[in-house]
């Protein structure tokens, strides 16, 4: 059975597949940096309340399942993420590197919708009438 999230006025799940790369497309996301990457992605996904579903950090790129409450846009939820983990990335990690300012990642990103089944959602669409007079006649018994 599928798991809805609740907030104070709204059930919601929406979860994204979001993918970002480092500045330059550089593939410099080995070993201790990747893992540490994926820390600090972890814990401030934590801090703003966004589910991190699933990761994956390639040499060049990252892969993320997010699932973003409805009170925050995709891309605010993305601009914290890559501006706060870049600032620690550098303080953190990169204490010795020549880079000029904090940037770490891309200024752009790849994001699509991860949904219900869409024939799942066509079927309820059809069958709305149907459900919504089951209803009714369970209420008046």
């Amino acid at each position: 059975m599928h798991e809805w999230k609740s907030m104070s006025h709204v059930r919601w799940d929406c979860k994204y597949h979001i993918v970002f790369i480092p500045k330059y497309r550089k593939k410099i996301m080995y070993g201790k940096l990747r893992r540490e990457i994926g820390e600090i992605l972890r814990e401030l996904s934590r801090q703003k309340g966004i589910g991190m579903v699933e990761g994956h950090a390639m040499p060049d790129h990252i892969h993320i399942c997010l699932s973003i409450p409805p009170k925050f846009s995709v891309s605010r939820a993305i601009g914290y993420l890559t501006g706060k983990s870049a600032v620690r990335i550098h303080r953190n990690l990169l204490k010795h590197r020549k880079m000029t300012g904090l940037h770490f990642w891309a200024p752009g990103y790849c994001v699509s919708t991860v949904g219900l089944d869409e024939a799942t959602i066509k079927e309820y669409i059809r069958n709305q009438e149907k459900l919504e007079s089951d209803q009714e006649v369970l209420e008046l018994d």
